[in-house]
Formats: structure tokens, sequence, C-alpha cells
């Protein structure tokens, strides 16, 4: 039902099910992996509502592994390509890799550098709602840079205008915002975006 695709190897299809919906790939000398696409052979569709979780674990015999959510594939969305550089810290191999709730403890504890591509079938509407572990480490940064910026921006083009009460010149077709209430939203969703730089989907 499911390949994988690592530059420079054979496309994989030897998927190992360790669940009624879940299955694994063990990706050899993994080390100088980038990127990976993840597929649908079309042999086998999703049946209807379900898609497949896609995760990653990149073993680390000094903190532990564990599961990272990378995204999704499903019927509509067939294969996906994920960026994994950021996901890799230390070096593998020495310890059982990969051990969580998540898929069980598969033991590759006498191979070294093996990472780990997780597929479970999930609901899709679940699926939808998940923010990939991989948006966090690459893009949140800049994501969070760029909205202050942004923000800092109109804040200092709008205070450009700003006159006082007394140079205001009579216009009734004008309506005036207090600098006051800009303030006031402009340091709030500072704040806002520094607890949770999603807080806005809300």
């Amino acid at each position: 039902m499911f390949g994988v695709i690592v530059s420079g190897k054979l496309v994989q299809t030897d998927a190992q099910q360790v669940s009624e919906n879940k299955f694994i790939f063990n990706i050899q000398d993994a080390d100088n992996i980038n990127h990976i696409v993840v597929f649908l052979t079309g042999q086998v569709p999703f049946p209807d509502g379900l898609g497949g979780a896609v995760y990653f674990c990149w073993p680390n015999p000094t903190s532990g592994s564990s599961w990272k959510f990378l995204g999704h594939i499903s019927n509509s969305k067939p294969s996906a390509i994920f960026k994994i550089t950021q996901l890799k810290s230390g070096r593998g191999g020495d310890v059982p890799v990969c051990t969580s709730h998540l898929f069980g403890q598969v033991d590759q504890s006498d191979q070294s550098h093996v990472a780990q591509i997780g597929i479970s079938a999930e609901p899709l509407d679940q699926l939808l709602q998940q923010t990939p572990e991989i948006a966090n480490t690459v893009t949140v940064d800049t994501f969070v840079e760029f909205s202050s910026k942004m923000h800092e921006n109109l804040f200092n083009y709008s205070s450009s205008f700003a006159v006082s009460q007394s140079q205001m010149m009579p216009n009734p077709t004008e309506t005036y915002v207090p600098m006051s209430t800009l303030r006031n939203w402009f340091q709030n969703f500072q704040r806002r975006l520094q607890q949770n730089p999603y807080f806005w989907r809300s």
C-alpha cells in the first residue's frame, strides 16, 4: 500500500506492519538524508474518511528517540515530500530505536544509523488539525519574525500620521482612531504571538 523514496536509494515498499493500522519503514544509512518522499502505491486505497499520518524517528542514544509528526497522505494527496534535516540530532545505533506508544518497540539495536518512517491510518478530520513537527522546527521562527516586523511596520507607518487634537482639521468624512488603541493592539498581538505562534487560528 505504501512506498518510500530516499535520494540515492531504491524505492522501498517493504513496510513492516506492527499493528492493524500502523506500519514502519527502516531507512538504512540515514545520516546524510535530507528529504524523503512517502506515497501510496495505488494498489490499495485508504478506506473512506481515513488518511495516513506520517512520522519520522531518528535514533539518539544520548537523549532518547521519539516520533515526530511530519504530515499526512491520503487518497486525494497520494504523495508528499518531507524535509527531515532539522529533525535529526545525535547519532543512531547502540540503543533500541524509536520506542514509544505510537508504534511500539521495534528493536534495531544491532544496526547503526537506521532511521524509521511510521505511517498510522487515522481519521482525516483529525489529521487536518495536527501541526507538523517540522513546521515548528523550521518555519515558526521565521513566521514569528515576519509577523513582528509587519506589526512594527504598521505601527510606525500609522504613527507617522499622528496629530494632536489641537492640530486636527475638522473633516466630517474622516474617522479617527486613538493611537493608544493601536498601541494596545500591537502590544497584545506581540504578547500572544510569543506565547503561541498559532493563536490566530482559533
